[in-house]
């Protein structure tokens, strides 16, 4: 018997432990797949299916894993090339092994697009990571912005500062001489009293 190809099933919730072909209401813990849970101990009932395929579905996901000895129509058969190239600044570069100086918006894949009325224009996609001069310039300036920030924050905190010890110098005079003060308007209040 040739194999085309060697399959494997994913996207629905498959229980590897349970052989039926069917859905299941098991009680699940953390030794089981296709469950978490949330608190140490914890078990849950859930709906799982089995891992054997049955009638009741209507589509089946398969990925294939491994090319078997036969050929299968449609699936191994046919060279269907990515519709899309890749968008990211780097990944083209990588693609196309360009250099950093190199311009990558020259070596963005397009796609040919013809119109009813026989009429054909070219689709890219914008580019994303790409380093342009207004990104340099809005970069400069958003640094230069900070520097201003810290150099004028610095310069209110000077102020502040020399603010704040004239403030207290007056305070310690006026305490200075508050307390020198005092004996003398006490011994002025005796006198009277006497």
């Amino acid at each position: 018997m040739s194999v085309g190809a060697f399959v494997r099933l994913y996207k629905w919730s498959l229980s590897l432990f349970l052989l039926i072909n069917r859905k299941s209401n098991k009680f699940l813990n953390i030794e089981t797949t296709t469950y978490r849970p949330r608190r140490t101990g914890e078990r849950k009932r859930k709906s799982v299916r089995g891992c054997i395929c049955g009638p009741d579905l209507a589509v089946i996901a398969l990925r294939i894993v491994k090319k078997g000895d036969a050929e299968i129509e449609g699936v191994t058969t046919d060279n269907k090339p990515s519709r899309l190239g890749p968008k990211r600044a780097n990944h083209i570069r990588k693609v196309f092994a360009l250099r950093k100086k190199d311009d990558v918006r020259k070596y963005v894949v397009r796609r040919e697009i013809k119109k009813k009325n026989d009429k054909t224009f070219f689709k890219s996609p914008k580019i994303q990571r790409l380093i342009t001069e207004k990104r340099l310039r809005r970069k400069t300036l958003l640094k230069k912005a900070k520097l201003d920030g810290y150099k004028k924050s610095k310069e209110l905190r000077a102020k502040y500062e020399k603010v704040l010890s004239k403030y207290i110098k007056e305070r310690k005079t006026n305490v200075v001489a508050a307390a020198a003060e005092a004996p003398k308007e006490e011994a002025k209040k005796v006198a009277t009293k006497k």
